[in-house]
């Protein structure tokens, strides 16, 4: 790498400051690259410090291969030539441009890429970023690529001293001294980042939740009196034991005087059950305390039941949750419990198997309960999931043909690309048909869907039992995957979906830290776009699960009223 990098200049001002940096030439030339690259629009518009972060990372990584490719152009193809090293003046020179022409092709590309997030943020309806505002990101991403390069230089440093260690005091040949010592360094790096930042940091964050989750209440949630409710006095799930987000779920919605008075007819009061991780102390016995509330409560007395596997704090989307009262008018019960205290993104990085426990638990211990009523007096019994909970409630069901056999119907928004069976099906998709729009068996069964329009594509039989998936060519949990690192998706290589731009390419590396980034925004844009499903929940539900004779204008009132509900209560989760 020396032959190709470092020209053994003679200058002492020059030598002395570039012996300091110690900057590998063809490092600096990929991590330019790897940061342009970096710039290219991705699924959801960047502010200057998302794209800063995302810059710097790329840009390290680069620098990483481009010393890679330094030292193997240095090995194997200019070591032992007559015209290297070139004359002093040569070296000087590119010294000199190397790094000029790394920041101004990164400058001119921000300028670029300033424009491309307008775009992208005009495709969703949302602000866009200013060029002065963005061309900050180099400062960031220059600060954090260093950060990452020292530290990358202080794991070699630490791997270099124990291999003259063990070479010193223990008469070792210098090339096994140094595998052993690397080997020692990866060990540690290992344990450390392993066995005490992530899981150190994992009890902290979930003690931290758990506390939050204890004591803290939503504004304006309040017990409700209510029967049909849990955490009512006559619940057999205290109210102060739900947790945050099953208080919240208890405290809203509509009661039978508010649904008669906007449907026009008359309205059941909706049942609403939920218990919390403190309600009772294991999994098995919250599963029993779901049926006992469920019976408590005459559930299985109405038209509808509900199931719904929650995301990771046990949250359930108040839209939706909404959605299904205003179009069963109240004849219907919802349940849902809370198998974690962290966050949805936590909680998929760090323990996605409850999710899949924790929604077959309940699935089976309800279904269990459901199938030994009347065949001809049961409720009509279905699934629904978001986000994380489509995960959890996957996790019950080993196929489509056990779906169908076990419940009336499903609907799912926001699938997380790990979902297995969601990638089964993609996988096996109709031949012609893309990733981002999959067409699976002629969407006799399941369909996909991004809009509400897309929902009646195919134009052919849709049997029920219906699986209906809702994802956003636009949303980043749907397409988030390992795989992105070393490996394009078809979604990349097809035609753009409605709101994502046709300059999205796909970069070894880059693409993947891109996505990643894009999960932490995915819900804060407008409805329509990334992993904001809005009122479309709506037409998914109706595609699924609405009831006979209903119309397009019972949907679109329905839709007014959601609209009006949302407004009203602030923006959700």
């Amino acid at each position: 790498m020396a032959a190709v990098t470092d020209f053994g200049d003679r200058h002492p001002l020059t030598a002395r400051v570039w012996g300091r940096l110690s900057l590998d030439f063809a490092g600096i030339a990929f991590a330019a690259l790897f940061f342009c690259w970096s710039l290219t629009p991705s699924l959801l518009p960047r502010d200057w410090l998302f794209q800063g972060l995302i810059g710097g990372i790329n840009a390290a990584v680069g620098y990483g291969v481009g010393c890679v490719v330094g030292w193997a152009v240095a090995r194997f193809v200019v070591s032992g030539r007559r015209w290297w090293p070139p004359p002093l003046p040569v070296e000087r020179a590119i010294k000199v441009a190397v790094p000029a022409a790394a920041v101004l092709a990164s400058l001119l590309a921000l300028v670029f890429a300033a424009d491309q997030q307008r775009e992208l943020a005009a495709l969703m309806s949302a602000e866009g970023t200013s060029t002065p505002g963005y061309l900050r990101t180099i400062l960031l991403s220059g600060t954090i690529a260093a950060l990452a390069i020292s530290a990358w230089r202080g794991l070699r440093y630490i791997r270099r001293w124990i291999s003259l260690q063990l070479t010193r005091r223990t008469g070792m040949p210098l090339g096994l001294a140094r595998t052993l010592g690397l080997l020692l360094v990866v060990l540690m790096t290992f344990m450390l980042i392993d066995g005490v930042l992530i899981r150190g940091a994992y009890a902290i964050i979930n003690s931290a939740f758990s506390i939050h989750d204890d004591t803290a209440t939503r504004a304006g949630a309040e017990q409700p009196m209510s029967p049909a409710r849990s955490g009512s006095p006559e619940s057999l799930a205290p109210w102060s034991t739900l947790g945050y987000e099953g208080r919240n779920f208890v405290s809203r919605g509509l009661d039978a005087d508010e649904l008669t008075a906007i449907n026009g007819d008359e309205a059941q009061e909706p049942i609403r059950v939920y218990v919390g991780l403190d309600t009772v102390e294991t999994a098995e016995s919250r599963a029993d305390l779901v049926v006992a509330e469920l019976e408590r409560t005459g559930a299985f007395d109405r038209s509808v039941l509900v199931l719904i596997p929650t995301t990771g704090t046990g949250w359930v989307n108040p839209t939706a949750a909404q959605t299904m009262e205003l179009v069963h008018n109240g004849d219907l019960a919802m349940v849902a419990w809370q198998y974690s205290y962290l966050p949805s993104w936590i909680s998929f990085l760090a323990d996605r198997g409850k999710a899949a426990d924790a929604g077959e638990l309940l699935v089976d211990r309800v279904h269990e309960r459901w199938s030994q009523l009347p065949e001809n007096d049961r409720p009509k019994l279905y699934v629904y999931g978001e986000s994380l909970g489509t995960q959890s409630g996957e996790g019950t069901f080993d196929s489509l043909a056990e779906i169908r056999s076990t419940v009336d119907g499903v609907l799912w928004v926001g699938p997380p690309n790990s979902n297995r069976l969601w990638r089964q099906i993609v996988e096996r998709r109709d031949p012609g048909t893309t990733e981002v729009a999959p067409v699976y068996s002629d969407g006799l069964v399941v369909r996909f869907a991004d809009r509400k329009e897309d929902i009646a594509h195919p134009p052919t039989p849709w049997l029920s039992p219906r699986v209906l998936y809702l994802q956003h060519a636009s949303d980043p949990v749907v397409w988030w995957s390992p795989d992105l690192l070393l490996r394009r998706p078809d979604w990349l290589s097809e035609p753009p979906g409605p709101d994502r731009l046709p300059q999205m390419r796909w970069f070894p590396m880059v693409t993947f830290w891109q996505v990643s980034a894009d999960l932490t925004n995915a819900a804060v844009v407008p409805d329509g776009h990334g992993h904001n499903y809005g009122t479309t929940v709506l037409d998914g539900w109706v595609a699924v699960a609405g009831p006979e004779g209903w119309t397009d204008t019972d949907t679109e009132r329905v839709r007014a009223t959601l609209h009006a509900l949302r407004g009203s209560e602030g923006p959700e989760k």
